[in-house]
């Protein structure tokens, strides 16, 4: 593996992680949502990473077994969250039912800021890998000249 795939694999996690934190702001800002276009309260969504990995090709099969492995993490999709949603009892509420319930996201603010935080923490560490990155390039490059 050579730098430029590091600065490849940082990338992807940058882009995936990118997404990961729009989903959990998405999710906050939905978290009182109690009506949407399909009827229901907003469901909670959720991100889910894959590895990345480069087709096989000539230069593939060449490469060592090391070599082989992942090449970085993408988004495999968005899927929405199976939990019930919260009912509370506000009869004068417009999307109340006939018991008088409204049916609440199943949001947790405290465990979406978690998540939030640690898609900005990782965020940070693969900006910092390829900053680490580009110096070791650098470095090399005035080695050689």
């Amino acid at each position: 593996m050579n730098l430029f795939d590091v600065m490849d694999i940082s990338g992807s996690a940058l882009l995936a992680e990118r997404q990961r934190a729009e989903i959990v702001t998405s999710n906050l800002a939905n978290a009182e949502t109690t009506h949407t276009a399909e009827g229901g309260p907003y469901r909670r969504m959720e991100v889910v990473f894959g590895a990345h990995r480069e087709s096989q090709n000539f230069a593939a099969a060449l490469a060592s077994v090391g070599d082989l492995h992942a090449r970085g993490v993408r988004v495999e999709g968005v899927v929405a969250d199976n939990t019930a949603p919260l009912r509370r009892y506000e009869p004068n509420h417009p999307d109340a039912d006939d018991q008088g319930y409204v049916s609440y996201p199943a949001i947790n603010p405290a465990e979406e800021m978690v998540n939030l935080m640690g898609a900005a923490r990782s965020y940070q560490l693969n900006a910092a890998a390829v900053q680490a990155t580009k110096a070791m390039i650098t470095s090399a490059i005035a080695i050689l000249s």
